[in-house]
């Protein structure tokens, strides 16, 4: 064990109370937390290390970012295409059978809506699905529309 020498410190009480809280969550002394925070305080390249470790985190971040989009575009397109599928297929209804086809279109909204409530709460995703099914199908998305 290292040689320690005492030290006598004055805090400001508010600051204190944090060291107190911080060593109570860390499970440590407060000796630990303060010589830590002192030998963080003198070493000279704590600002490049902390750069580093902001600089990986930005990185993360960014390529979170770029699913995130990836996630969006695929989205935007599954639904356009939908759209003008449904669209292009579905002739348009006679007034005698409109009053019909809302009420069911409502039963069969609420049906869609409990089902997406579930699998939200299951964390089952549309798009974790669709990238397992490319992975397994060994589609490229640089090589342009292939099943389209």
């Amino acid at each position: 064990m290292t040689a320690r020498t005492r030290m006598n410190v004055y805090f400001n009480p508010e600051l204190l109370v944090q060291v107190e809280v911080l060593a109570l969550r860390r499970q440590v002394s407060k000796s630990a937390i303060i010589e830590a925070a002192v030998a963080s305080f003198l070493s000279g390249d704590s600002s490049e290390k902390l750069e580093a470790a902001m600089s990986r985190r930005l990185d993360k971040l960014g390529r979170q970012i770029d699913g995130l989009d990836e996630d969006i575009a695929v989205l935007g397109e599954t639904v356009s295409l939908f759209i003008r599928f449904w669209l292009t297929i579905t002739p348009p209804l006679p007034e005698t059978a409109q009053a019909s086809a809302r009420a069911k279109g409502v039963e069969r909204f609420e049906g869609f809506m409990q089902t997406l409530g579930r699998r939200l709460a299951t964390g089952d995703r549309f798009l974790k699905e669709l990238s397992r099914d490319v992975d397994r199908s060994g589609y490229n998305t640089n090589e342009g529309d292939q099943g389209a």
